[in-house]
């Protein structure tokens, strides 16, 4: 028996990374899983692997931010699993600078993935979970950061977002107490992932819609904050994961409007 049997989860950027390890995790106990990539191949690969181990999964392909993607991203749940029960609001990148380099476009794309899509799938959301309630709780945990917490030079667009989110669900936790639904954040810290990976020194980049993003950290910088972190080394995928299904368990049912700091003790 897995601990979310009979639950139909969605976790948006499940496709790699932290995602990845949440939508593998949910299935392994017995979730029924929506996995969504902007690339179809990691999505799929994702699917694949879930379907392989016994699990139940499909893919919702597309932007988080495109036009039409949050209904059509609940509508897949339901349709396909017959209901909606976890919702994980997880997908996202960093495009830094400092504040007077910061062009509208940083700032815009950034709110738009981390707060503004979040919000558009949570309210696509609302009228199912209001019309078919429940005698469980259902869960929703949206991923902030460290920087949403505390703030982070040359990320004004990001500790935004970040911080919009954890003011998004202290607010959706008092709209949606009366559905039994519990709604909390996970702050993460350093986590190891593909964009904090890669040296800031070199040339990788990830492409996002036509985008050049540079992603990486800088080596000295990386080495200094794993030094500060109390745990001393930065986190895992799988680690990541463990805090958002944490929350996703009957054991935190009366835990609500929470934002988790997942850090290895920093804060």
């Amino acid at each position: 028996m897995g601990k979310l049997d009979n639950r139909t989860a969605i976790v948006t950027g499940s496709g790699r990374g932290i995602g990845r390890a949440i939508a593998l995790k949910f299935a392994a106990e017995g979730a029924s899983v929506v996995v969504n990539d902007l690339d179809p191949g990691p999505a799929k690969e994702t699917v694949e692997e879930i379907v392989a181990a016994g699990g139940k999964a499909v893919a919702s392909i597309g932007s988080v931010t495109e036009e039409g993607f949050a209904d059509r991203f609940v509508a897949t749940a339901v349709d396909t699993f017959g209901g909606l029960d976890i919702i994980v609001n997880n997908a996202g990148f960093t495009w830094d600078n400092v504040i007077q380099k910061m062009t509208d476009e940083q700032w815009d794309t950034i709110l738009d993935l981390h707060l503004k899509a979040p919000f558009q799938i949570l309210r696509a959301a609302q009228p199912y979970i209001k019309a078919n309630p429940t005698d469980y709780h259902r869960k929703v945990v949206n991923i902030s950061s460290n920087a949403g917490v505390v703030g982070n030079a040359g990320q004004s667009n990001y500790a935004a977002a970040k911080a919009g989110i954890i003011g998004l669900t202290k607010t959706l936790a008092r709209e949606w107490g009366r559905y039994r639904v519990n709604v909390n954040a996970v702050a993460y810290g350093l986590i190891n992932t593909r964009l904090t990976e890669a040296s800031a020194d070199g040339n990788a980049t990830i492409d996002v819609e036509g985008r050049e993003i540079k992603v990486g950290v800088n080596p000295q910088l990386l080495a200094a904050a794993e030094r500060s972190i109390p745990l001393g080394r930065a986190g895992r995928p799988d680690e990541a994961a463990g805090a958002v299904f944490a929350l996703c368990l009957p054991e935190t049912d009366y835990v609500s409007g929470q934002c988790l700091v997942c850090d290895g003790g920093s804060r």
